[in-house]
């Protein structure tokens, strides 16, 4: 075979191979069209990790079984999974940029671990312990803006930020410590989206931080036995903060 026969074949299957890739390239580009979409819709189902920031009130407090008056702190001494469920809707406002509103209901627990100032441990009467569990259901209402980086064959990743506001719909007055019915919030995270033959599917962490003091006055509580005040009145101010891991099916 002669160099110009090689030469001919050479280019001969450079030219089929680059076919092939490109024709191979386009039809592994999953729903090329769906970001081209002005409105589009999902749902969210995701792992939360809920704490508080806690402000102690730094006042003397009568311990309600001894009767010595001590400072008390309290800090959040243990985080639970909970998860959450929610909606998309998505508005495209230009190539690299959405505007979303995803209202869903988390489900989380913390806990409330009180101590003195002294270091004297916390002494109780039946039904009386230095932890407390603070459960809460939240519905919220976030608005976000997503922005996405260009898409690499089916991969896209992306930020989010907005903020909103939520409405607990678990309060129990019977609770030693209540938490207030409304916070608004502020929210930050990221992401990638991933082009699957019949939907994206995003996963997603975002960090979020309330802004509103969660802590309902136990002066205001009629119904508050003195040892059940105790667990309000050690704590001047409580705001709520959360990690999610979210996984969209938009």
């Amino acid at each position: 075979m002669t160099y110009k026969k090689l030469l001919g074949l050479a280019i001969v299957l450079s030219i089929f191979n680059f076919q092939f890739s490109t024709s191979y390239a386009q039809e592994a580009m999953n729903r090329p069209y769906v970001d081209d979409k002005l409105f589009h819709f999902g749902f969210q189902l995701g792992m939360n990790f809920s704490s508080f920031f806690v402000t102690d009130s730094e006042i003397p407090i009568a311990n309600p079984v001894t009767g010595e008056t001590e400072i008390y702190h309290s800090r959040v001494s243990g985080i639970l999974p909970g998860f959450h469920v929610g909606f998309v809707t998505d508005l495209r406002l230009c190539k690299y940029l959405n505007l979303r509103f995803c209202p869903g209901m988390q489900f989380t627990s913390r806990t409330l671990s009180y101590k003195t100032e002294s270091g004297k441990p916390v002494q109780g009467t039946p039904g009386f312990k230095d932890q407390l569990d603070i459960l809460a259901m939240p519905v919220y209402l976030p608005l976000y803006l997503k922005w996405s980086a260009a898409r690499e064959g089916n991969f896209r990743p992306y930020v989010i930020a907005g903020g909103g506001v939520s409405f607990n719909v678990s309060r129990d007055r019977d609770k030693p410590v209540l938490l207030n019915l409304m916070d608004y919030f502020c929210e930050v995270g990221f992401g990638v989206d991933f082009y699957t033959t019949w939907f994206k599917f995003c996963p997603e962490i975002t960090y979020r931080i309330g802004f509103a003091d969660q802590l309902y006055p136990a002066d205001q509580r009629m119904e508050l036995a003195p040892q059940d005040a105790f667990y309000s009145n050690a704590i001047k101010r409580l705001t709520s903060s959360c990690v999610c891991l979210t996984f969209n099916f938009e």
